[in-house]
């Protein structure tokens, strides 16, 4: 006979708490909705840090303790543990790749400033140290959003028992969005994919120094640089824009990041008991 500890273990109501991070959620989700952008990604940062900060809270409830602590339970809370660490080592890869990127960028400024502000007497081998920099990192960022996309379809299916535990759901629910949430924030530090040419971008660089961007405007603040740097044109201004954009986003990650650990250590707990 199949054990359920569901309707023992909860009131008829949602606990206010659960029903905070379902509102959080729902914000979250509507905010989905709107254009990628630079302010956006920050903003959904900062809801992730505030949906977390609630999960915990929604951890620290007796009942919920209990009910993650008993031993028929155990597997769904480790499982719950494996995510919460996936989450945190794409937030770092998230990090280390802001922190590469800004590097790269100072770097660059550095160079501009030294030339009197004259971006097109940045050398090709410059550019190219650039480019080949941000090359590096795509690859380590979209072998970080593949493995998301297989957590957030994982997360998906397996909230759909409905004999579980309803913390058990919420926290896979949570979990689910979370690692959605990632995709979204390492596509927009990658960028979109380039076109493949035959030709070595860097080195129609070194042929013309000309402007040759035909791409749609409309493109983040990463795929801007990008761009200005292999036109070598306007790169201080782009530069100075991804700086700016680099610090609102590695100042939300941190504070994400922090909070993923503390939600972490509370299953760690809860488990320990």
């Amino acid at each position: 006979m199949a054990y359920h500890t569901r309707s023992n273990s909860f009131p008829s109501r949602p606990h206010p708490i659960l029903q905070e991070v379902d509102e959080h959620l729902c914000r979250l989700r509507s905010a989905e909705a709107t254009s990628t952008s630079s302010s956006s990604i920050s903003h959904k940062l900062s809801g992730l840090q505030d949906l977390h900060e609630c999960v915990d809270r929604l951890l620290q409830l007796p009942l919920n303790q209990q009910a993650l602590a008993q031993e028929q339970h155990q597997k769904w809370a480790n499982e719950l543990l494996d995510g919460s660490l996936q989450l945190l080592d794409v937030c770092s890869v998230a990090k280390d790749a802001l922190s590469q990127t800004k590097e790269c960028i100072q770097d660059l400024q550095s160079i501009i400033r030294r030339r009197h502000g004259d971006e097109s007497a940045v050398l090709p081998s410059e550019a190219r140290k650039y480019l080949t920099s941000r090359k590096t990192l795509k690859k380590v960022l979209h072998k970080a959003l593949d493995n998301l996309k297989a957590t957030a379809s994982r997360s998906a299916f397996s909230s759909i028992h409905k004999e579980d535990v309803t913390i058990v759901n919420k926290l896979r629910e949570v979990e689910g969005f979370t690692a959605s949430a990632f995709e979204s924030v390492l596509s927009f530090i990658s960028g979109p994919k380039s076109k493949p040419s035959s030709w070595s971008l860097v080195s129609k660089i070194v042929q013309s120094k000309k402007v040759a961007c035909e791409e749609d405007t409309k493109v983040n603040e990463f795929a801007e640089v990008d761009a200005a740097v292999k036109s070598l044109k306007s790169a201080h201004i782009q530069l100075n824009n991804l700086e700016s954009c680099i610090q609102d986003q590695e100042e939300a990650l941190d504070s994400l990041f922090r909070q993923l650990i503390k939600t972490r250590v509370s299953l760690l707990n809860i488990l320990s008991h």
